[in-house]
């Protein structure tokens, strides 16, 4: 094990797979295989932090929400951001702990939940853009939009869904208790969905929970700086990233430089709705921080890891001094 402190963030859809109903016993199988692929990490450093996602799970909360409307009353998405991640910790904790029992691994883990401000001015709030929740007809969406003024769109002709804002996360809230049980060697696994949403209260300095959903790569940088984090690790899809991807002449990359990805990203080598915003949040830790950013997916996360897989990027004046 090397003295060296790493970041590493995944999709929710890591617990709940696109054939899968997204039951319980799916979930714990599928954490259970995260674990297995995760342990090389555990081998490779010393301080270990797991951002993951959760859009799948709060998407099914919200789902019995609106099922359950007329039985009990409804909650609001920073409460089922929080409910996921204690649900999502308890099972992917459980599933770490068995993997380093049964590799007589002498580490712990520990899940932290995380409220994350971010600011109440934010242009997301005044253009809410990102759907959530169940599909509604038209006529449970007028009644929405009438009685609890929810922004709503039509989605892909398959019915109406609620918009909310993503802003960007300004400050994680007990970053000094994290930065402790981190420092002291602990898997910590926190920032889950990006983190609970919060505003502080101008007039009374208060926290307060919004309608937002913070995007989970964003709060993964800001954490991995927080940290002092020498490699932020995100796992995608695929092994590594590609230009030309999907094209005859595709090529893997195995290490760029800053300057080099962004010129690529640039030239529209990443779209927005698939490498690009795992670009944009690599490009702002490394400008910010230094070190490494390694993508790569799950399968390969352990050659990765040391070093044979996978795509680096690193910041050119860093990898100079080194």
């Amino acid at each position: 094990m090397i003295e060296k402190r790493a970041l590493v963030a995944f999709g929710g859809n890591a617990l709940i797979k696109a054939s899968e109903k997204g039951t319980i016993h799916e979930q714990i199988a599928n954490a259970r295989e995260a674990a297995e692929e995760l342990a090389p990490m555990f081998l490779e450093f010393k301080n270990v932090v797991i951002v993951h996602g959760n859009g799948p799970q709060v998407g099914q909360n919200l789902i019995r929400v609106e099922e359950g409307v007329t039985k009990v009353p409804p909650l609001p998405l920073d409460a089922c951001v929080a409910e996921t991640q204690g649900s999502m910790g308890y099972i992917i904790e459980k599933a770490i702990r068995n993997e380093l029992n049964r590799r007589s691994m002498d580490r712990d883990v520990i899940t932290l939940l995380s409220q994350v401000e971010v600011d109440p001015l934010d242009a997301a709030f005044r253009n809410p853009t990102k759907p959530i929740g169940p599909f509604y007809t038209s006529y449970r969406a007028k009644q929405l939009m009438e009685v609890e003024k929810w922004p709503m769109v039509e989605d892909s002709g398959r019915g109406y869904r609620k918009v909310v804002a993503s802003p960007k996360p300004v400050k994680i809230l007990g970053v000094d208790a994290l930065r402790d049980v981190y420092d002291k060697g602990f898997i910590v696994i926190a920032g889950g969905g990006g983190g609970i949403p919060v505003v502080r209260d101008a007039t009374d300095n208060r926290y307060v929970g919004v309608e937002a959903v913070i995007d989970k790569d964003r709060t993964s940088v800001l954490m991995a700086i927080e940290l002092d984090v020498d490699e932020l690790i995100f796992l995608t899809s695929v092994p590594n990233i590609f230009i030309n991807f999907g094209k005859p002449n595709q090529k893997a990359l195995k290490e760029v430089s800053l300057e080099e990805i962004l010129k690529l990203h640039k030239e529209g080598q990443f779209p927005p709705g698939s490498m690009g915003p795992k670009i944009e949040a690599a490009s702002q830790f490394l400008a910010k921080k230094g070190g490494t950013v390694l993508l790569t997916d799950a399968p390969s996360l352990g050659e990765a890891a040391a070093g044979r897989a996978g795509t680096v990027i690193y910041h050119e004046k860093k990898r100079e001094i080194a």
